[in-house]
Parts: C-alpha cells; structure tokens; sequence
C-alpha cells in the first residue's frame, strides 16, 4: 500500500461521529472535554474511536484553531545535555513546568547558539524562559523581539520591557567575600563564569571584564571587588568541573604568590578547583579556603561540604512560569528579586 493510500485509509473524525451517530462538531466536542456534551453521548464518541482505533483530533489542527502551539520555549546557554548536568538548570527547570501547569503546555528546550534545525529564530513556542545567565542573551532577546514572543529572563538585564526574575548577585558574592576577609584571606582569586558569547577561556582581564555581556558574572565580580578591591583571576569557559579543574590548575599551580583562597562563580567550579588542589598536594581548607555559589548538591564531592551562597532555583524557575502565564493572559506581572543565603561548610578556613 502507497502511503497516500495508508493516509487515506486512516479514520478520521468524521468517520467516528457517523459510527456513534453524531455531529462532526459534536464529536469534536467529545474529545475536547468542554462543552455541552452528555457523558453518555461522549462516552459513545469514545468508544467508537476505539472501534476505529482513532487517535484523536490532530494536535496540529487544534493549534491553528487556537492560535497557539501549546508549548513553552526554554533556552539554555549550553548544549542540552550539559544543561541536565548541572543542578541548578534541572532545579529551574522543575520550577518552570510547576509554573506553567495551568497552561497545560509542554517544554521544548533550545540552545542560545541558533545552531539547531528548531531555534529561537523558527521554534513555534507561545512563550519564553530564558536561563542561564547567557553571554548571548541579548541576540536572543533580539530574535524573539523580531518575532514578538513574550519573554521572561532569569537573570541578567535584557531590557526595560522584559521581565526578569533575579537574585542578589552581587550583595551575595559580598557577603561570601566578607567571610574569607574576616577568616583573615587576603590573597584571593577569583573563577569566574563565562564573560564572552564565546566563552573564552583565560585570565580575567580589565579589558575582557569592561567587554562583558553577561550580567551575572559581572555582578558576582562587582561583589567580590567590594571586599577585595583588586581581585583578579580566571574566566571559565562554561559552568562545570572540569572547567573549575583548569582554572584552578592555572591559580594554584605556583607556589609563590599562591592564593589562599578561591572564590568560584558556581558550586560547579567550586569543586573543580577543589579537584585542582588536591592534583596538586594542597590540603583544602587548610593551603586554600574554596567559596561556591549555587548550593547545589555536587556528586562525588564528599566529605566536602562547600561553604557557598545557597540560592533558590527552583523558585526562581517558578516564578518565571507564573509570569509567562500572567503574560499570556494579558496581563503584565512585575520582576522578582532572589536572596540568596549563606551557608558555611567546610571548605574554607583562616589562611596557614
């Protein structure tokens, strides 16, 4: 049989309302679960659907009906499956699909790099989280502006018009920074995130730091600087362990004007340069004191407990799915700013 004729021999909903004697609309109606339509009657549709093994009504078509896709876009700065490596992505992405529950819509996950077949330029989505405290987020706001997508970002500025659900990134890393400079750390460096669309691995420069287009790296550097004024360091080229591993390879590897502690970005590098200084024969906390951000829970990292800047992801996932839903209906809800809270574990101690 040619597919033509396979699709032709298909049933349709016509083929199910003449077989339970009703209207198209009717059964239609039937499959919908709205509408005044008797039980006995959609039981009757149901039943002959069965009969005819008929799926139901085209998704497709049901969209076009309504005007929208049924599907809520979610853009990570990474490749997807780093994304599901990294705690605090999965935690804002549990937090959007609470959010956007009464919407009845579906997640589709697309990258900042525009290189897939489906992207931000061509996805059909109705509406759009954006996460990840991306380098790219402005060309991505530029895109769905074009487009017209209501948007909501999760960290970092992407305009006066577009929401945004924040933490406090900068008062965060200050009070981590007062931590170690009361602890009495005064060589301290810094791991930070990525600054650059490329994501440029290298030293944390004055010039590359004036260049930065991501907002939550520079916020989290402005914090560290209000204690340590003249803090430097190296810039990772993503949010993971190896990543920290490099780095921290490349702060502690000579011992002469050896920090004495590392301040990293997220919990993710914080265990990274923990692996860099074990590599090389330091004791932590007891040759370098190591502060996270994130307070996530990092496998294989016992028996350390990261002293870190806890931060609340999942809440901030939902309250960017409550927004797009507010959005949606037309409404237009106000940004939401994040605490973060300290927590004091035992990766850091008073310098040897």
């Amino acid at each position: 049989m040619t597919d033509a004729a396979a699709a032709h021999a298909r049933p349709t909903l016509a083929d199910v309302a003449a077989r339970a004697g009703v209207s198209a609309s009717t059964a239609s109606l039937a499959f919908s679960g709205s509408g005044p339509v008797s039980e006995a009657t959609r039981e009757r549709v149901l039943a002959a659907a069965r009969a005819l093994d008929y799926a139901g009504p085209d998704p497709r078509a049901q969209s076009l009906r309504r005007g929208r896709s049924g599907i809520v876009g979610v853009v990570l700065e990474e490749r997807v499956r780093a994304a599901f490596l990294d705690p605090v992505k999965i935690q804002m992405l549990d937090g959007i699909s609470e959010g956007i529950l009464p919407l009845g819509a579906g997640l589709l996950l697309l990258t900042d790099t525009g290189d897939d077949a489906v992207s931000v330029a061509n996805a059909p989505v109705d509406a759009v989280a954006l996460i990840g405290c991306s380098p790219r987020l402005a060309h991505t706001v530029a895109q769905l502006r074009q487009r017209g997508i209501p948007m909501v970002a999760i960290e970092g500025h992407a305009g006066d018009d577009i929401i945004e659900i924040s933490i406090d990134n900068e008062e965060a890393t200050r009070r981590g920074a007062e931590h170690l400079h009361e602890l009495g750390h005064r060589r301290v460096a810094l791991v930070t995130l990525p600054l650059d669309p490329e994501r440029t691995r290298g030293p944390l420069t004055p010039e590359r730091e004036a260049a930065s287009t991501s907002a939550t790296t520079s916020e989290r550097i402005a914090g560290a600087r209000a204690v340590f004024p003249g803090i430097s360091g190296v810039t990772a080229g993503a949010s993971d362990v190896e990543e920290g591993r490099l780095a921290g390879l490349e702060l502690l590897r000579v011992a002469e004007g050896r920090p004495t502690a590392v301040i990293a970005q997220s919990d993710l590098l914080a265990a990274g340069v923990i692996r860099a200084a074990e590599e090389l024969g330091l004791a932590v906390p007891g040759d370098v004191s190591v502060l996270g951000f994130d307070g996530v829970k990092v496998d294989g990292l016992a028996p350390y407990d990261l002293t870190t800047l806890v931060q609340p992801s999942a809440a901030k996932g939902r309250a960017a799915g409550e927004a797009l839903v507010l959005m949606l209906a037309g409404e237009h809800p106000e940004g939401t700013c994040f605490s973060s809270v300290f927590h004091r574990g035992n990766t850091t101690s008073a310098p040897a």
